[in-house]
């Protein structure tokens, strides 16, 4: 009896033990990138924390294939995320890096601007193993327990004292307390089942006064739709009677602006190689149906071929291989359930996106109905040996573009964005275009086959985003921050859902919970100065004023009176740019070489004086650009219309042509119009320049 009672308190001692240790100050559910630098922060402020993630990797996406990094603007980029890119430099910085490829030979490419940044010493493009490898380097450095494949229990799982978390519970049924809880999930999941308010898929328009939110019929952006291929998406072309091909949606897409409960395309982000040594042909795999692909056929049939155009290069002969076109790697319409289904459902859901993704790989390469070159090319790359070998060379994270959101105490959207409006108490900065990716794909009235959702507009520069958007509403919960499905409109997340912004916001939501512990106070009344000054001790950029990017000049510090692209009262369909070496402003435009007369730009300034002015004219060259391109000058005169051939480098600093001196009224505003009337290869505007003539 004496042996018995001495079990049974070791028994209770050990209980005890188990659930001391399971008490955090801050507990962390997830394993994306966002959830590593929280977990960093907190320590480096002295708290204890455990990432609880469903994931056996760490990174999610910035170790799951998404190497070709979308910066935006680096300036932005502080904080550990800058330090992360500051460790993927330190790696490639060494010889030992580059195993099938010699460093010279790799070049310093990247989005627009140099992929190795010696004097910042910053890498912005990587493979998937050095990324996982730092980040689990992180975790190790600063002793952070993490649990792996630890899944919310998303029925009973959070226990909750008013609008206080108190613990959450695993499905294997461990439990875990804290002061504080961190979401950083791609899903949302803990802030769901906190009762946190949130929002899946598309507001209408008019919710937030935005122009690119909601049903987004007619709108073409980027190369990711079918154009005027007028294809159509009949077993037997023309044919309603014969059925729809398969992968065309019969539904009718919705009104144009309207709100649905659809979300944007998601896909792999593969890692490819054409280095025999390291390459593994594409696998047929099991369920494969080359029916599936129909409709790819006719794509090629009707010319597309732009095919490896997001084969994009990172070390040692691999790719970050992205979605282009059509009907190209991202999977759309079969996600539509993904942000609040069941983890069994979602599983199913992975494995259909993973079958169809590798069967459009093993189609190109293989179906005798593919184009010879571009069959001849695929049949050059393949999966590799040396990532992902737990998963056969396939990426372990689907890139989730969107699932929930949260609807907290400040929404972000595309206002805030643009900067139409202020966005209070700035926790960091994002930069990346706003990008969303089709949402359907579906038949016209026209009786062909399109697809919608496609967005791709400027934010004009760099913007703030607010603390109020990590932080639920008061009266749901008190001590959550949710630095990854942050609140925020559909469109807006366009652009915030950039893996670098997801670290930047992770470090200041931890940085805030960690300030909510020290004053025993709930997440949303953490004193914004003091939350401020610790940021920006730490390294996070809050604001910025410089230009658009680094290759860009700022149209405010240059001489005379300058009127960016921004500006100008544009009709017409204009697509931005930022891939030259050099422009004005945020972006420069182009007309996707139509020549037709449809689109025009005006560039109006109101002059300090009368008098004569140069006027000069700025352009992005390339051998695909206008040569006829026509420019008009309105002056006191008159007007008078310039040929500019813009395959020619501006003379003036490469950007800026001169048009000649004219005579400008002081009463009437200064006009510069351009037109694609009949102009030959792609016209380019970017920005008009008055200089006074002394």
């Amino acid at each position: 009896m004496p042996r018995l009672i001495t079990s049974f308190a070791l028994l209770v001692t050990f209980v005890a033990s188990s659930a001391r240790a399971a008490e955090y100050d801050i507990v962390i559910y997830g394993g994306t990138c966002g959830a590593v630098t929280a977990a960093v922060q907190a320590k480096r402020m002295g708290k204890s924390v455990i990432i609880v993630s469903p994931d056996q990797h760490l990174g999610g996406l910035s170790s799951g294939g998404l190497g070709y990094t979308d910066t935006g603007n680096k300036a932005v980029i502080g904080g550990l995320a800058r330090e992360f890119y500051h460790r993927v430099w330190k790696h490639y910085d060494t010889p030992q890096a580059w195993v099938q490829q010699k460093r010279e030979e790799y070049g310093n490419q990247g989005q627009g601007t140099p992929a190795i940044d010696g004097d910042q010493k910053t890498m912005w493009i990587f493979e998937p193993h050095v990324a996982e490898q730092i980040f689990e380097d992180f975790v190790r450095e600063n002793q952070i327990p993490v649990e792996r494949d630890e899944w919310l229990d998303r029925e009973r799982g959070v226990a909750k004292e008013g609008v206080r978390i108190k613990s959450i519970t695993t499905l294997s049924g461990k439990t875990y307390a804290g002061k504080m809880f961190i979401d950083a999930t791609y899903e949302g999941d803990l802030l769901a089942t906190a009762g946190a308010s949130y929002h899946v898929g598309r507001e209408a328009a008019a919710k937030y006064g935005e122009q690119w939110n909601g049903v987004q019929t007619g709108v073409l952006h980027h190369r990711h739709h079918f154009g005027t291929m007028n294809i159509s998406p009949y077993v037997v072309p023309g044919d309603p009677k014969s059925g729809v091909l398969p992968r065309i949606s019969t539904a009718p897409p919705g009104e144009y602006g309207a709100e649905d409960k659809k979300v944007q395309a998601y896909c792999f982000r593969m890692c490819l190689t054409n280095d025999p040594s390291n390459r593994v042909p594409f696998p047929k795999p099991a369920g494969y149906d080359p029916k599936q692909y129909e409709l790819l056929v006719r794509i090629y049939e009707a010319g597309w071929r732009e095919t490896f155009e997001k084969f994009d290069p990172i070390p040692n002969h691999k790719t970050d291989t992205n979605n282009h076109g059509p009907m190209s790697t991202d999977n759309i319409g079969y996600n539509y359930d993904y942000p609040e289904a069941s983890y069994e459902r979602r599983r199913e859901i992975v494995a259909e996106h993973r079958t169809y993704q590798q069967g459009w790989l093993y189609f190109i390469a293989n179906d005798p109905r593919i184009p010879a070159d571009v069959q001849k090319e695929m049949r050059e790359w393949g999966l590799t040996k040396d990532e992902f070998r737990d998963n056969g060379g396939w990426p372990h994270q689907i890139y989730v573009r969107e699932a929930r959101r949260l609807v907290g105490a400040f929404v972000m959207t595309q206002n805030e964005l643009q900067k139409t409006k202020p966005t209070p108490d700035s926790v960091g900065m994002g930069s990346y275009g706003i990008d969303s990716h089709n949402i359907q794909r579906y038949i016209t009235p026209e009786g062909h086959v399109q697809n919608e959702g496609d967005i791709g507009v400027s934010t004009y520069g760099p913007y703030s985003i607010a603390y109020g958007s990590l932080t639920p509403q008061r009266d749901e919960c008190d001590n959550l921050l949710v630095p990854v499905c942050v609140s925020s409109s559909h469109i807006a997340f366009g652009s915030i859902r950039m893996e670098p912004v997801f670290m930047i916001l992770g470090q200041s939501a931890a940085t805030a919970a960690s300030m909510a512990i020290d004053s025993s106070g709930a997440v949303q009344d953490v004193a914004y100065a003091k939350l401020r000054e610790k940021l920006l001790a730490d390294g996070q950029v809050l604001e910025f004023d410089g230009p658009a990017s680094p290759k860009a000049l700022d149209p405010k510090k240059l001489e005379g009176t300058t009127v960016d692209d921004a500006q100008a009262k544009l009709t017409g369909k204009w697509s931005e740019g930022r891939a030259a070496l050099k422009w004005v402003g945020d972006c420069y435009r182009h007309d996707g070489k139509k020549g037709d007369g449809t689109c025009s730009a005006t560039f109006e300034a109101k002059l300090p004086a009368a008098g004569k002015y140069e006027v000069r004219f700025a352009y992005t060259p390339n051998g695909n650009r206008a040569v006829n391109a026509k420019v008009q000058v309105r002056h006191a005169g008159g007007s008078d219309v310039v040929e500019v051939d813009e395959t020619k480098t501006p003379p003036i600093d490469g950007v800026f042509i001169s048009l000649g001196t004219y005579d400008f009224p002081a009463d009437q505003p200064a006009v510069v119009t351009v037109t694609n009337a009949g102009t030959k290869g792609y016209l380019v505007v970017d920005a008009v320049q008055w200089l006074p003539v002394k």
